[in-house]
Parts: C-alpha cells; sequence; structure tokens
C-alpha cells in the first residue's frame, strides 16, 4: 500500500520515476523519484550600438560573395556584348556598302565544326593590273577576328579602306578578306564562348583552303599566303588557331597581326581590378575563358621553328582598357621565343580607335603588305632551297 501510494503521487507531481536495479535479496522493486531540471538556454547579449555596424558587415560580405558568383558564373555574358550596341544583330551589309568604297562584301553561311551555323563577311579585291589575265596570280586571305562589342557591318567601312591601302601598287597580288562572325553575333547561331569560337575559326580556315582550292582549279594560282588580324579579344583567337597548328592542307599562317592585344585574362582582371582587397584578381582560377597570346605565342614558335610568321603589334596609344606594358610583354615574348615581329603605337588612340583614325589605319595597311612581303620572300627562299637540293641530287 505504501508503494502504491508513492506511485500515485508521483503521478500527479508529474515527477520522472526511475526504475533501478533490483536487489537480489528482495522480491520487491525499488523506485526512486526524480524531479524534473529546468532546460538551460544561451543567449548572446549585445549592446544596441553594436547592431548596426554588425548588420551592414554581414550585408557587404553578402553582397561581396554574391557578385563574385555573378562574375564566375556570367563571365561570358560579361566578356561577349554581341547586344551593343542594341540594333547590332540587325544590322546589313546593305547600310554600309556605300561608305566601302570600290571594295564589294558579301555574306557567307557556313557550318562550324560542331554544326553551328555561322556567318562570314567575305571581299575580293583583284590585282590592280589587269595585263596578263592567264598569268599566275598570289593569292592573299586575310581572316579577321573582331572585337568583343557590335558585329561586323559597322567595321567594314574601316576594313575596306585599310585593304584598299595595302592593296596600293601591288599588280600580282589578289586579296581576300574573310571576317568572321563569332558565335551569338549579327546572324551567326548559338552563344559565344571560346571553345566554341574556336571551332568556328578553324572551320572558316578550312573554308578558305576549300575557296582557295576551287579557284586553284580554274586558274593557275600561287601557294596562298595567309595572315590571322584579331583587334582586342580577337588577337587571343587569332593565337589560339595559330598555336593548335591545325592548318587545311596546303595552308600555313604566314603572319599574326594584332590590333591592341593584350596578354590574357587573367592579367586583364588584374589590371581592370588593382585594388589588392577587391576579390576579383583572386578569381581567375574560376575562369573558362583564358585567350592566353603570350602562352600561344610561345606554342607557336615551338610548331615552326624553320618557318615562324612574323608577329605585327599595332598599340593604341591612349588604351583606356588594355595597360600600355602588355603590348612590350608580348614584344619581349616574341623576341625571347624566335618569332620575328614588329610594333607601332598609335599616338592619341583609345582603344577602339586604332582602326579609326588615320595613322592606324596607315599602320594596319603597313603590318599587312610588310606580312605579305615576308611571306614571298620565304616562298622564294624555300624554292631556292628546294632547287639546290634538287640539283645537288642530280649533280
Amino acid at each position: 500500500m505504501a508503494l502504491r501510494a508513492v506511485a500515485i503521487s508521483a503521478t500527479r507531481s508529474r515527477a520522472v520515476c526511475m526504475r533501478t536495479r533490483p536487489q537480489i535479496w528482495s522480491s520487491r522493486e525499488r523506485f526512486a523519484i526524480m524531479r524534473p531540471v529546468p532546460g538551460c538556454t544561451r543567449t548572446l547579449h549585445l549592446a544596441p550600438f553594436l547592431m548596426p555596424p554588425l548588420l551592414f558587415t554581414g550585408l557587404f560580405v553578402a553582397l561581396w560573395c554574391w557578385k563574385c558568383a555573378m562574375m564566375v558564373l556570367f563571365q561570358n555574358t560579361i566578356i561577349y556584348n554581341p547586344f551593343l550596341p542594341p540594333n547590332s544583330r540587325s544590322m546589313t551589309i546593305d547600310e554600309v556598302s556605300r561608305d566601302c568604297g570600290r571594295v564589294q562584301w558579301r555574306e557567307e553561311r557556313i557550318k562550324s565544326l560542331d554544326g553551328t551555323e555561322i556567318a562570314l563577311c567575305v571581299a575580293d579585291v583583284p590585282p590592280v593590273s589587269k595585263q596578263n589575265a592567264n598569268e599566275a596570280k598570289t593569292p592573299v586571305y586575310v581572316l579577321y577576328f573582331q572585337g568583343n562589342g557590335s558585329s561586323l557591318p559597322p567595321r567594314l567601312p574601316d576594313l575596306s579602306w585599310i585593304i584598299r591601302r595595302a592593296h596600293e601598287n601591288e599588280t600580282s597580288i589578289s586579296y581576300t578578306m574573310v571576317c568572321l562572325s563569332y558565335r551569338g553575333y549579327w546572324t551567326s547561331h548559338d552563344r559565344p564562348s571560346e571553345p566554341g569560337i574556336d571551332l568556328d575559326s578553324q572551320a572558316a580556315l578550312r573554308w578558305i583552303a576549300q575557296l582557295h582550292e576551287s579557284r586553284s582549279e580554274e586558274t593557275d594560282q600561287e601557294k596562298p599566303t595567309v595572315l590571322l588580324w584579331g583587334q582586342s579579344i580577337g588577337c587571343g583567337f587569332a593565337t589560339n588557331l595559330a598555336a593548335k597548328g591545325q592548318y587545311p592542307p596546303g595552308i600555313t599562317v604566314d603572319g599574326l597581326i594584332l590590333e591592341t592585344p593584350f596578354t590574357n585574362v587573367r592579367a586583364m582582371l588584374q589590371a581592370l581590378y588593382p585594388q589588392k582587397w577587391l576579390p576579383y584578381q583572386y578569381l581567375w582560377p574560376f575562369l573558362w575563358n583564358h585567350l592566353d597570346s603570350w602562352t600561344n605565342l610561345g606554342m607557336i614558335a615551338k610548331r615552326f621553328p624553320e618557318t615562324p610568321p612574323g608577329v605585327y603589334i599595332v598599340e593604341a596609344g591612349k588604351d583606356e582598357l588594355v595597360p600600355a606594358n602588355h603590348g612590350e610583354e608580348l614584344l619581349q615574348r616574341c623576341r625571347q621565343v624566335g618569332l620575328p615581329v614588329e610594333r607601332q603605337k598609335v599616338r592619341g588612340a583609345l582603344h577602339n580607335e586604332a582602326m579609326v583614325r588615320v595613322a592606324g589605319k596607315q599602320a594596319l595597311a603597313h603590318s599587312i603588305s610588310t606580312a605579305v612581303t615576308r611571306a614571298r620572300q620565304c616562298d622564294l627562299l624555300r624554292k631556292g632551297e628546294t632547287l639546290n637540293n634538287a640539283g645537288k641530287g642530280l649533280t
């Protein structure tokens, strides 16, 4: 009875009953009564004047991390701007044809290596002399890589002026200008990215090889001279194509014209965000766009030690985007790896004005003419060596 009374009173007081180990010598079970212990909670007490700075510091760190993540995830959107200005993708060649003078441009549609449909702007400039139509002509193909903004039609008038200037006083050279519209730009399909545009550049070079082969069947033509001309980020794609060395049969790159080039995207991050406390320059491990012309020049020299292409650098005197030391570093890199190099600077020109100013147009036209002359001299030397070797074999 006493044991039952204890159990009832324990239930009424909401106590916790725990059963203890039974004793061997007793047949009765013993119970212990434990009263509930109040729960313990930890609280952090801050002075009211500390709340605003902590709140704003947390907000700053959150925005800081958010912007870093956005820069990594949307780096293609930041680097490639095919929609600027807003009407760039809807412009046509006819809108600018009056400003192109005697150079007639046309649009060609080709398939990239992954099947993406891309557009080309093509113009043919025949030799000045029309005598001896059956005489073999020296074909020169210039593959142009644009910058990261706008599209090809607004650039055609300036390109026409430059190609006409380079073509002056050339009686036996025919120029074919091929401008690549990157995927996602102008009327090309898909979205821009470095791996995708590299495929586009290889497809454009193959198209040039097919065009030359079809022309060779109609008329007698010499070995083609192929130049790669890049502007800004286009320099990265031009050097990417030359460094891979995956040329179609009968095609070699004889010269690289680098207009307002930079060394690589990592260096541009450091140039655009030089502040040590900003995180952006430390995001380079997360880049999937590198455009490393500095490394590509070394690869080009290794792939073509006997016939290295000439490199012609044209810088803007007051470039507001690319630091002046980038051109100097590329110049020293060419000398270090043994590539023939020439450097010119357009005084007073901003980043996008090198091709617009008259001095810049003259510098680019001079680079094209010099590259063609050097390529023809190298071909003559190779032919002479071949003839000498053949003569030695006969004797």
